[in-house]
């Protein structure tokens, strides 16, 4: 079994767009320990699920290394779950033929399989809806069904790409606590990336800032609050407040319009007269 521990070095990707070449991410450094969880928050476009989709192996043309349990990321593998922004059920299937097709290629027998797929549905809250079909249920049963599969075989790391952006406020609410407890519950190292800087900074044990044009670091900030935390915390919100300051330093019409005037709450770029 995968122990999660996750080491990004030096990792930069160009795409072919137009005939040009658009440069997605630059020199992306990352250590995550066993057990993290690490969220990740950033413009659109500034090459976070790009990211993730590297980490789980789908795109294996990049420059850098990526690098889980000592061993270089060349291919998708068991040892990494991906849930994306929609659930991604099979719609003629049931959850737990559903969540049974994250372990097709396990080395396991059939009654562990089913054992693993019970077990698992359990630890989602969905008890009850083995045999529901994905229109029989809610947005966020369907997205907790897609938790259960990409845990399903007990990856050392789980990727998560925005997934409660689509559902409402409550029931987000709802599902980032499930998350946290089926977190602390199964010891898997979590990366997620979210638009949402009060998710990240709620779930998260370290917030990563990305800048755009090219994708990359710009900021991360260490979340040292005790679990489970308070939504109304002063502390959580000063820290909120932190992350969005950088988070908008980050953005390419931010740092534009920081060569020209300087804005409230950010300190003016020093830069030479023209001659």
């Amino acid at each position: 079994m995968s122990h999660g521990h996750l080491q990004i070095d030096s990792v930069s990707k160009q795409f072919r767009v137009g005939g040009e070449s658009l440069r997605a991410l630059e020199s992306v450094d990352l250590s995550v320990a066993p057990g993290a969880f690490l969220t990740i928050v950033g413009a659109s476009g500034c090459g976070k699920s790009t990211l993730l989709r590297l980490i789980a192996g789908l795109d294996t043309e990049f420059q850098g290394d990526i690098v889980l349990d000592g061993h270089r990321v060349t291919a998708p593998s068991l040892d990494r779950g991906l849930v994306f922004q929609e659930p991604r059920l099979f719609p003629w299937l049931t959850v737990a033929q559903n969540v049974g097709l994250g372990l097709l290629n396990a080395d396991m027998s059939k009654a562990a399989k089913q054992r693993a797929v019970a077990d698992h549905i359990a630890l989602v809250g969905l008890n009850g809806f083995q045999d529901a079909y994905p229109h029989q249920l809610s947005g966020g049963m369907a997205q907790r069904a897609a938790i259960a599969r990409g845990l399903v075989n007990r990856p050392g790391v789980l990727l998560l790409d925005e997934p409660f952006g689509a559902l409402d406020a409550l029931t987000r609410a709802r599902l980032q606590d499930e998350l946290q407890r089926i977190w602390a519950a199964e010891g898997i190292t979590m990366l997620l990336v979210t638009h949402d800087v009060e998710e990240a900074v709620y779930l998260g044990d370290r917030v990563v800032v990305m800048a755009a044009r090219p994708g990359r670091i710009a900021a991360a900030f260490d979340v040292t609050l005790p679990r489970p935390r308070d939504r109304a915390s002063p502390a959580l919100a000063r820290l909120r407040d932190e992350v969005m300051a950088a988070l908008v330093a980050a953005t390419p019409e931010q740092q534009e319009a920081s060569r020209m005037v300087p804005v409230a709450g950010f300190a003016a770029p020093a830069f030479a007269p023209a001659e």
